[in-house]
């Protein structure tokens, strides 16, 4: 008889108690080696990769795609033996304490665990731990994918395929500047190899195949009743694309003729909201999980716990938007596109020099203000998974051309929704730009822990006086959000009031 152990849900950090299972990387029958990668889950921070502690042949997947389910149920059985022999009697996980029965390792307190192994020490004084949190020691390696072959996932080929880029805006009008927040997302066709389903699930003997497509494609099937084995892929790889699913749908083969015109234009040019709606509903109803969960526990805890005061300030940005184009021409900032983000990121880290109260937290329990000597900046940006706010560590040392690489890479995580609990951890201060969407400004929310954050507004062409004439300039407006805890009306404006004094005359910033 095989020996057959279970692999739990585990707490991948931050103490969260539930994740939603989102992609099976594996199917009944695969043999798998340990830290192989068997399921993408959605935690209330991000989109993680789990890798197998267990080495042999998958007996049963317990959850199903789309279900959420709590830190500690089973999720996944491996057999060391033959996959007949090592099914479970009725599908019926092993019982707890049996022998086949086996556990993310969590030994007491006063048991040993095997150096290298998961949870065990590692060279140097380290430990061994799940899901890329700190050092690994292990001599498995991922098995290789079925087919031809692919380029690394973290290439910056494949970094660069995402959703749309939270930090883009249009083009303007004026022939001699342009606003530019970050590279634009690449086309929704340009999937990335090393996400795509191993070849052998193209088989089409096999029942259970998955044709190589992204989830808001398969989404986009659903949604137009289009079976993905009637679709032929014109993408790169042979993979199924947007246009592929919508031509399908519109030669008949997809839902009924009367729902098709009307789904097609929801699903394509409509918000993921709207596409939810089937025909003759008036509402619809969006579970409350992951990130949206998250971000509503958080708001209304800042909101309810920080005494929130917002001011108000409208600059010329007419030279910053001048320096963003004689930047991005610049030596130093080959391959990477500036944009006026990073200037304002720059004047929030000198600014911060001067009034270091709005760079600090509030101990309740030591009844203690906490000033940070480093600058953790974080950026809000908006994902198909909602609102996350990673940040630049340390981003004071940074140089120019070293924080417009950070910016981008981050947003380049963003946009791919796979931002890691790490990277959203430690922010002392942040910024949202709710200009790419045309806003002028707003009152944003604190993120909790921290006492500023700055709402950048849209940079639009307005009359503008100057000396005693009026004349076209670049107008932006600022909002600075602040704890007045901790920060005072009188620190809270003069800090305001240098970030601004910075985007209107960059060659302010000698002075800071």
């Amino acid at each position: 008889m095989s020996d057959v152990k279970t692999f739990k849900l585990p707490d991948v950090g931050e103490g969260l108690t539930e994740a939603e299972i989102v992609t099976w990387k594996v199917k009944v029958g695969d043999t798998i080696k340990v830290n192989d990668v068997v399921v993408e889950i959605e935690t209330a921070k991000s989109l993680v990769e789990l890798p197998s502690p267990f080495a042999g042949t998958v007996s049963e997947l317990l959850v199903g795609e789309g279900e959420t389910v709590n830190v500690g149920t089973p999720i996944i059985t491996v057999s060391a033996g033959s996959p007949a022999a090592s099914a479970p009697a009725g599908g019926a996980p092993p019982a707890v304490g049996s022998q086949s029965e086996d556990l993310i390792p969590t030994p007491k307190s006063d048991e040993a665990v095997e150096p290298g192994l998961i949870g065990g020490p590692a060279p140097g004084g380290r430990t061994s731990v799940l899901v890329g949190y700190g050092p690994r020691t292990t001599e498995a390696k991922r098995r290789p994918r079925k087919g031809n072959a692919t380029p690394d996932a973290a290439s910056p080929a494949a970094a660069q395929v995402g959703v749309q880029n939270a930090f883009s805006t249009e083009p303007t009008e004026d022939p001699e500047v342009s606003i530019v927040d970050a590279e634009p997302a690449a086309p929704a066709e340009q999937v990335p190899p090393a996400e795509l389903a191993p070849a052998a699930e193209l088989a089409p003997a096999d029942p259970s195949a998955r044709a190589r497509t992204k989830p808001p494609v398969r989404k986009l099937a659903k949604d137009l009743g289009v079976d993905l084995a009637d679709v032929t892929p014109t993408g790169p790889n042979d993979t199924i694309t947007r246009a592929d699913v919508e031509s399908v749908a519109a030669n008949g083969r997809g839902a009924a003729p009367q729902q098709r015109q009307q789904q097609v234009a929801a699903a394509s040019a409509g918000s993921p909201e709207w596409q939810q709606f089937e025909s003759g509903e008036q509402e619809t109803r969006i579970p409350v999980k992951g990130v949206r969960k998250m971000t509503a526990q958080a708001m209304v805890a800042s909101a309810f716990t920080a005494p929130h005061v917002t001011e108000w300030m409208t600059i010329d940005a007419t030279r910053t938007m001048r320096l963003v184009r004689r930047l991005s021409e610049h030596r130093d900032f080959r391959g990477v596109k500036v944009s006026p983000l990073l200037i304002v990121a720059r004047a929030v880290c000198l600014a911060i020099r001067r009034t270091p109260q709005v760079n600090a937290s509030w101990d309740e329990a030591a009844q203690e203000i906490v000033l940070k000597r480093y600058v953790n900046l974080g950026i809000a940006a908006a994902t198909p998974r909602g609102l996350v706010v990673p940040n630049v560590k340390n981003a004071e040392r940074h140089s120019a051309p070293e924080l417009a690489r950070a910016l981008a890479g981050l947003t380049t995580v963003a946009r791919d929704g796979r931002t890691q609990p790490a990277d959203m951890a430690g922010g002392t201060f942040t910024i949202t730009n709710v200009g790419v969407f045309g806003v002028d400004a707003g009152t944003p929310i604190l993120n909790p822990g921290e006492a500023g954050i700055l709402c950048m507004g849209a940079i639009r062409k307005q009359p503008w006086v100057v000396g005693n004439a009026v004349k076209p300039r670049w107008i932006t407006t600022l909002a600075l959000s602040f704890d007045h805890r901790i920060v005072d009306g009188e620190q809270g404006s003069r800090f305001l009031a240098d970030v601004a004094s910075v985007v209107d005359d960059p060659g302010a910033a000698v002075l800071f």
